[in-house]
């Protein structure tokens, strides 16, 4: 066992005597006299469950409790007060306090409420880590500029309650970042709840939403929580929200103006803190001016506003895809992860990829499933993509050719090309590629630095 458990109280008779029944069944207590102390305690010990007095000196234990959650959400903290009320009780709960004793304290309470308590910290730890993990399938992949600053740009933003505005072509990866934005935001532990509103019927899409009473409609046998009744708390993610109704759009402009709605058939005005995250792969400047997107909505979402850059604009992103998706797909079929050859990575490179990351994704899917071996070579990449990528390739080569003016310079050409694609295919590393293309480490060197290629890559 040899759990952590700090006590923090002003009095020494209540220390000493929870010291004692602690110890006796194996948990490892330690102690604070006050709140301020608490707080060092805190980051020196790393308690698994904290007993924390209410009154006094100095800090007193709702502010206490306030700060500890500020900077540790998922520590358990059990409240004791001599002078309580429902009122203070309530007030601890709101602040995240796990249960509240009464004093003077019955022993036997006490050591129950911290079994419980550690029990629901273990489960909360859990889930966050199995969160994270879930999260880790999600993730946005990439080491070009652009999507470097789009992370470091969603972690900015993440933490705020700002409505987010997400544009880009189909395929791009919205729900990413939809995703990216709850997982670093506070409400992470609260639920994300997403729904395709062009995927639903105009008819049925304000009760998918809202939620709806019984008796509302001819099939409403029993009354339904919506979308954001069930993501309160949490973020809601309205994906293809451009393709939403203008009648629908007057509801969720309510929701981000008031923080209230009601179901569908009802009359009951329902709070609710919910975060609104929309996407759209449609130009909502453009469906205003036609009328179709209502200005006011567009200016409440578009707080921030976030494009995701098609595939064909990061091209040297494409390895690493190929790799995330490689080991995904092989963990989802039991198998061993299978490679890729680099000129095979060459051919999705060239590709332009209308269908952006999703296209990739179904492809290595597809690769992964219909290859025997252990290896993924040039020809077993489809020919509608590979051709298309060697034709791009042929038409560069052909571009390129046009302005050399001697046989020398595209002999000279080819090579300083030649020789870049290998030492990027190993790694930079120049003995290696010395080795592989048959040539002197000393005489590649030389080349490298008549064609003007940097070593230090």
């Amino acid at each position: 066992m040899n759990e952590t458990i700090l006590v923090v109280d002003d009095e020494k008779n209540i220390r000493t005597a929870l010291a004692g029944i602690l110890e006796d069944e194996g948990y490892r207590p330690v102690f604070a006299k006050d709140g301020l102390e608490a707080l060092e305690a805190v980051k020196k010990e790393r308690p698994d469950l904290v007993l924390l007095d209410i009154w006094m000196p100095r800090l007193d234990g709702l502010e206490t409790l306030q700060r500890l959650k500020e900077f540790h959400p998922l520590l358990t903290v059990v409240m004791m007060s001599g002078h309580g009320t429902i009122e203070t009780a309530v007030k601890s709960t709101k602040l995240g306090a796990y249960d509240f004793i009464e004093k003077p304290l019955s022993l036997e309470k006490v050591l129950v409420t911290v079994k419980n308590g550690l029990d629901v910290g273990r489960l909360k730890a859990e889930n966050d880590t199995l969160r994270t993990v879930a999260f880790k399938g999600h993730d946005m992949v990439g080491k070009t500029p652009v999507i470097l600053q789009l992370q470091e740009q969603v972690r900015r933003v993440a933490v705020t309650n700002a409505s987010v505005l997400i544009t880009g072509e189909n395929g791009t990866g919205k729900e990413l970042v939809a995703r990216a934005i709850h997982h670093w935001s506070p409400r992470r532990e609260k639920p994300f709840v997403e729904i395709n509103c062009a995927a639903i019927p105009e008819e049925l899409i304000e009760s998918e939403l809202f939620g709806h009473e019984k008796g509302a409609f001819t099939g409403a046998v029993a009354q339904k929580k919506g979308k954001f009744d069930l993501a309160d708390g949490g973020t809601i993610f309205l994906d293809e929200i451009g393709d939403m109704s203008l009648k629908t759009q007057a509801k969720v402009l309510r929701i981000l103006q008031e923080r209230t709605f009601e179901r569908v058939g009802g009359t009951r005005t329902i709070e609710v803190d919910v975060r609104v995250v929309a996407a759209t792969n449609k130009d909502l400047p453009e469906e205003i001016r036609a009328g179709n997107f209502r200005e006011d909505l567009f200016y409440r979402l578009n707080v921030v506003p976030f494009t995701v850059p098609p595939l064909r604009e990061r091209r040297d992103d494409i390895p690493l895809l190929v790799e995330h998706f490689l080991i995904i797909f092989a963990q989802r079929e039991g198998q061993e992860r299978k490679r890729m050859l680099p000129e095979a990575v060459e051919l999705l490179k060239g590709y332009d990829w209308p269908g952006n990351v999703r296209e990739l994704r179904n492809i290595i899917e597809r690769l992964v499933i219909m290859t025997p071996g252990k290896v993924i070579t040039p020809d077993q990449v489809p020919d509608s993509i590979g051709g298309a990528a060697a034709g791009r390739e042929v038409e560069h080569r052909a571009g390129s050719a046009q302005e050399l003016h001697s046989l020398r310079e595209a002999r000279e050409e080819f090579e300083r090309e030649f020789i870049i694609h290998k030492l990027e295919e190993h790694g930079w590393n120049i003995s290696r590629t010395a080795e592989a293309i048959e040539l002197e480490r000393s005489n590649l060197y030389r080349k490298m630095k008549s064609y003007g290629i940097d070593a230090k890559k």
